[in-house]
């Protein structure tokens, strides 16, 4: 479990359900929060169930257990294997995703890689490249499938011709960056064909600056320290539009459900093009 990502929690709690009583001493508030405001099981996923859990810190392990009702706490990752179909690896601490996912990639176990997927292009090539199949490795920001961050057709044509995204997360540019990039990506996928770049730091805040090759401005901010809801502006001729994220449940669910469809053979995987060029936009970002 990586520092202040709760989502071994939340994500075993959206397939099993979970314990109140234990989920209420959760490290992270939001979880329990969030997940009392849904009906179990109606509002959870149906058909799986998240049955062992590890983490590096035995007694975390089990209250992750107890809270999310996962049956069996291994002492190892690789106990797991032969006794699961696939395997989240929910922990957003990027420069460790490859030690943690190759034993099972080089088993041929799928798994959902938790964002970012790596740091560097040549380091999410290298996980690419240990994966079986294209079903076998699964990894992005859950806010991809945000609602709320996918704006409407009409909302796009009353705003007229864009011409500038201004996208923005708090917390660190190595973790927390791919939830504005790769959104913004989805929608403006023209904005990836990068003209020019450039990067300003000052402490905490990173701000990526990109002009597309069709002229089109992207502006990624990451805040560090200072509060900020995670959210996009897009600058159009005629108007502007503000999206902000709002539903962590919803977006988390979603992604689980399409990673477990494409496991099972159901839905094709996000375009590895597509989370490369977000891999990328990263790590512009990093760059002093």
């Amino acid at each position: 479990m990586s520092k202040g990502n709760g989502h071994p929690f939340s994500w075993a709690a959206i397939i099993n359900g979970y314990n109140a009583a234990a989920m209420a001493s959760c490290p992270f508030s939001a979880i329990p929060e969030y997940l009392g405001e849904r009906a179990y099981p109606e509002d959870f996923i149906q058909g799986a169930r998240v049955t062992h859990v590890w983490t590096q810190n035995p007694v975390l392990s089990r209250h992750v257990a107890e809270a999310s009702l996962i049956e069996t706490v291994v002492e190892r990752p690789e106990d797991m294997m032969g006794a699961v179909d696939a395997v989240l690896l929910a922990r957003d601490d990027a420069e460790n995703h490859r030690r943690f996912a190759e034993p099972f990639l080089r088993a041929g176990i799928p798994i959902y890689v938790d964002k970012p997927l790596a740091l560097s292009r040549g380091e999410a090539e290298a996980l690419f490249a240990m994966a079986a199949s294209e079903r076998h490795l699964f990894s992005c920001t859950a806010l991809r499938y945000a609602a709320e961050l996918v704006p409407g057709a009409e909302q796009l044509a009353r705003i007229g011709r864009v011409r500038m995204v201004d996208a923005w997360v708090p917390k660190y540019w190595d973790t927390y960056a791919v939830h504005a990039i790769e959104p913004v990506l989805q929608i403006f996928p023209d904005l990836s064909k990068v003209r020019s770049h450039n990067l300003a730091i000052v402490g905490g805040t990173h701000q990526l600056n990109v002009v597309a090759e069709n002229g089109m401005v992207g502006r990624f901010t990451s805040t560090g320290d200072a509060m900020s809801p995670i959210g996009y502006r897009i600058l159009g001729d005629s108007g502007y539009l503000d999206l902000v994220f709002r539903d962590s449940f919803s977006a988390f669910k979603a992604a689980l459900i399409r990673f477990l469809a494409v496991v099972r053979g159901q839905a094709t995987n996000i375009d590895r093009r597509e989370t490369l060029d977000v891999v990328e936009f990263i790590q512009l970002g990093r760059r002093s």
